[in-house]
Order: structure tokens, then C-alpha cells, then sequence
């Protein structure tokens, strides 16, 4: 049975990007695939705010991420855990032999401007790692303060950004900012289905890869650049999925971009609302995240069950993470979603709870 997604990816995807996807197959080296990808970098660079390098990639996003720490990380990297998938940058770093620190906060908080400059004083790093937002626990890292702090008191230390759950949900301005590196995959707030990363790489990024030995071929950024201003990519692109993704920032421009932030922060505080009064907030409430909601399951409910039942309605939410299966649960409002289907979703559960 069909069942709408409310889960942090993959997201609900709306039956014109499904269709998108169906266009004849054309051949990747033609002028129509060229033409395609000159058509939506501009829009992606206008949506992100930034005049520096979009490279497209076949991938999920765990690929970007290995390749922007291939690519950035010479001396030494600071990564930022605060829960379940931030944690992933460290193992990246580790497997790939990089000298790092690492800021560790429990579960439900942030990673604070004051924590990272209280490691980089240390001195010896060349780059931070951080998760704009942790998906396990519902927070979204203060992302522009802590890049104004870098770039202002450690101007060589280059960002690189997870911002898989946040990019297309919220508001992020690469340049503005001073962000390196920024990453997300479409299967989430842009919508479409999994396997095609969107990265924005800074000049000073790409200076920092020419500098650096073995860093690979597919995630190289010197290759992908070299491919870039020819409008294509070194390897076979996802042409449906960039077809859909063309297609989808048309539709974002026809919403509006701030229309499209405040509808997500509707959602979540919808969300929000109808989670305090009925269960509880797990996160610090300074830093909820506008695109995912962790309920802390305070009525010990069985979120398994509850899923079981939701299904036969043709919902489906998320269970807790790692360390909080069944602790808690986690809303989606992401995307191409609605405040009505929200409140719909928060209908059936209350009317299975008894609420």
C-alpha cells in the first residue's frame, strides 16, 4: 500500500517530479544534456546564494562527504558530533587517515560558535566539519554564526557543511555565510528520490584541493570543475533525477523562495505545538530544526505499532535513532509537504492514541 512519508528522507515525492523523471533517455556527452545542466546550476547558485562552484553528483551524500575531506583536509580536521549522523564526518576522517579533534555534546543539543572557537584556538586545524542538521535528535546547529566566527578570527580554516536535512528547507547563504563547502542530497527538502548530491565548493576550496595528494577521481574537485564548465560531468550523470531537479527549483522560484521557509517553519511549529501538548520536546527548544521534529515518546506509546497502524491509513513516520529507538520518534515537514498533511498525520495519531 501507498503510504505518504513523513520521515526525514526519503521524503514524499509530488507526482509532476515522478513524471519529470520519465522523459526519454538522452545521451550524457549530447548538447541536450549540456544544456540541461546549464540550465539548473544558475538556479541552484541563485537558491544558495553563492557565485562559487555547483557540482552535481551521482551519489548519496556520504560520497560528497568523503570527498570534501579527501579534497579540503591536509593537516588537521574539527569535526562537530552531535548525534547520530554527525558522527559520520569523524568515521570518514578516520578511515581515510586524517589527523582530527573532535566537539562531542549529548543528544538534543547544538554545537555553539563558543565551542568551536575554544578548539581552533588550539591552533593547527585547516578545516571544521559540521552538520547544519542532525536529523537524530531534531537540531539545527547555528550554521551562520559559527561561519562568521571562523571566517573572522581563522580565516584559513575552510567549512565543510552537511546540509542534507536542512538545504531546500531553510534558508542558507554560502557566501554570506563563508562556507566552503556545502552538500545535500535530493531524496529530502529538495524532494525528489535518493542518488543525486548537490555540493557548492568556494574558491578557496578548490585552491586547497590543488594542494592535496590522493584525493581520488570520482569526488576530485579539479576534475569535476574541469567537467563543470562544459556543463557536464566527468561520469555518467542521473539525468532523470537532474531532469526532476531542473524541474523542481522551477517550481520552488513559482512558490517563492521565502514562501517556501515559512511554509516550512509552519509546519514545525505546528509540529512542535502538537508535540508539546501531547508528549514532549527531546531537543533544546533554542535550536529545533524547521524541517524535523523529535517527539520524546513521554506516554511510552510503541512506535512500531504505532507505525503498523499508521500504515493502514497510509502514513508513515520514524522511529528514534540509534540510542533513541523507541525513546522517541521523529516528524518530517520537509519539502513538497503541506501544514495540511501535518495536521492530518497529527489527526490519525491522536485518533490511534486516543488523545
Amino acid at each position: 500500500m501507498y503510504k505518504k512519508l513523513f520521515i526525514p528522507g526519503p521524503t514524499h515525492v509530488d507526482d509532476e517530479i515522478l513524471e519529470a523523471m520519465a522523459i526519454p533517455m538522452i545521451g550524457h556527452r549530447d548538447t541536450l544534456y549540456s544544456d540541461l545542466h546549464g540550465e539548473v546550476v544558475p538556479k541552484l547558485k541563485k537558491f544558495l546564494n553563492t557565485t562559487g562552484h555547483v557540482y552535481l553528483s551521482a551519489s548519496s551524500s556520504t560520497g560528497m562527504m568523503e570527498g570534501s575531506v579527501r579534497n579540503v583536509v591536509n593537516k588537521k580536521v574539527l569535526m562537530t558530533d552531535c548525534g547520530a549522523f554527525s558522527k559520520r564526518w569523524a568515521q570518514i576522517a578516520e578511515f581515510n587517515g586524517k589527523d582530527m579533534d573532535v566537539i562531542k555534546v549529548e543528544m538534543g543539543q547544538a554545537i555553539t560558535p563558543e565551542m568551536v572557537d575554544d578548539y581552533l584556538s588550539k591552533g593547527g586545524f585547516d578545516a571544521v566539519c559540521i552538520t547544519h542538521n542532525e536529523t537524530s535528535t531534531g537540531v539545527l546547529n547555528p550554521l551562520e554564526e559559527i561561519g562568521e566566527l571562523i571566517k573572522e578570527k581563522y580565516p584559513d580554516v575552510l567549512i565543510l557543511v552537511d546540509a542534507v536535512s536542512s538545504m531546500a528547507g531553510t534558508d542558507i547563504k554560502v557566501d554570506d555565510w563563508g562556507l566552503d563547502v556545502v552538500l545535500a542530497g535530493t531524496q529530502k527538502a529538495f524532494a525528489l528520490p535518493p542518488g543525486l548530491c548537490v555540493v557548492t565548493v568556494s574558491e578557496a576550496a578548490l585552491e586547497r584541493s590543488a594542494s592535496v595528494e590522493n584525493k581520488g577521481y570520482y569526488f576530485n574537485f579539479e576534475v569535476l570543475e574541469k567537467y563543470a564548465v562544459k556543463n557536464q560531468t566527468p561520469a555518467t550523470p542521473a539525468i532523470s533525477l537532474i531532469n526532476a531537479l531542473n524541474v523542481q527549483m522551477d517550481r520552488i522560484i513559482e512558490e517563492g523562495v521565502e514562501n517556501r521557509f515559512q511554509r516550512h517553519n509552519d509546519m514545525a511549529e505546528f509540529v512542535q505545538g502538537w508535540t508539546k501538548k501531547n508528549f514532549d520536546l527531546y531537543s533544546d527548544e533554542k535550536y529545533l530544526s524547521p524541517t524535523v521534529t523529535n517527539v520524546h515518546n513521554t506516554r511510552g506509546i510503541d512506535v512500531v505499532e504505532l507505525n503498523a497502524e499508521l500504515a493502514k491509513r497510509g502514513a508513515m513516520l520514524s522511529n528514534g535513532y540509534g540510542a533513541l529507538k523507541g525513546k522517541c520518534f521523529r516528524i518530517a515537514h520537509m519539502g513538497d509537504l503541506q501544514v495540511a498533511d501535518v495536521k492530518w498525520l497529527t489527526e490519525q495519531i491522536d485518533e490511534i492514541l486516543g488523545l
